[in-house]
């Protein structure tokens, strides 16, 4: 099967985000998908260490005050589930049932009899995309790029092509200005502090929103061993404050170094946006911080 083209007919365009969405939600649907998009097969255990172990596909990890999944992020999507008269499925963030909705809104529009109604959906399509899709996207594809599975670069790279080009086309159609953050950063809490001790700073620094980084498991892995610390198996939360107690200077440097990477590389997609804006200022907000807390912490001791 050829797999439908970025930007081709609209059946063609519902086709690819539906398989795009349907890669992260199991092995066997990543497969057949994959099979449709043209991709290399994806291994049962790529597919749970990119989709469970280290990027897990919900919204609210990313954009939720939590960083974790359900809580207020998963609200906030559901809550806009019930606003178009859906009762929200068991995972209402998940980026299969947000990809898939959005085709869903763009088909009804498009087989709409009624101008106003058309409309109306193309608006709520838009603010779909807008709020609950894009603004954490990019920043999650890259996570699962970091990672080097080929397919699964190959997939990230297809899906933050096929999802630009949908917020670019119907941003402009519903006249959403550029300007204005989705809710979820407007309101996004404060970046990490270490006024409140190791335990707050560790808490802002493994949620992306407060953060403006992913910390995956695989990448703490690596950074601990560039920071020459032991790397405890456990809750990002466990293994981030083991680092840290172990050797604060080379764990800050490091991390600082991860916020440097995060803020160019937010600052140099393709759509430099609002969004990518917002998430290139609060990474380079949290590598201030740790730059002054690594040049202050004794070898030894504990930051903050």
């Amino acid at each position: 099967m050829t797999a439908p083209a970025i930007g081709g007919s609209a059946a063609g365009r519902w086709e690819l985000l539906r398989a795009l969405g349907a890669v992260p939600d199991s092995p066997a649907a990543a497969r057949s998908a994959g099979s449709a998009l043209g991709l290399d097969p994806v291994s049962d255990a790529e597919h749970t260490g990119a989709f469970v172990l280290n990027c897990p596909p919900y919204a609210a990890i990313y954009l939720g005050p939590q960083g974790a999944i359900g809580g207020e992020g998963a609200d906030r999507v559901a809550g806009f589930w019930r606003a178009l008269g859906i009762a929200p499925p068991p995972e209402p963030d998940h980026l299969a049932a947000l990809l898939g909705l959005s085709a869903e809104l763009d088909q009804a529009a498009a087989e709409s009899r009624r101008a106003a109604t058309a409309a109306a959906l193309a608006r709520l399509r838009a603010v779909l995309l807008w709020e609950h899709i894009w603004a954490w996207l990019p920043a999650y594809l890259d996570a699962v790029s970091g990672l080097a599975w080929p397919a699964l670069t190959a997939w990230a790279r297809l899906t933050g092509a096929a999802v630009l080009a949908e917020v670019r086309a119907h941003r402009a159609a519903a006249r959403l200005p550029d300007a204005v953050l989705p809710l979820a950063l407007r309101s996004a809490p404060a970046g990490p502090d270490a006024a409140g001790g190791l335990e707050d700073l560790v808490s802002g620094l493994i949620t992306p929103v407060r953060s403006g980084i992913l910390l995956t498991r695989r990448r703490l892995a690596e950074g601990a061993s560039q920071a020459g610390v032991g790397y405890r198996i456990g809750e990002r939360r466990f293994t981030v404050r083991a680092m840290l107690q172990q050797d604060p200077p080379a764990t800050l440097a490091w991390l600082s170094g991860e916020c440097r990477w995060w803020e160019r590389r937010h600052a140099t997609r393709p759509a430099a946006d609002a969004v990518t804006r917002w998430w290139a200022g609060r990474a380079a907000h949290t590598g201030r911080l740790l730059r002054e807390l690594a040049g202050a912490a004794p070898s030894g001791g504990r930051p903050g």
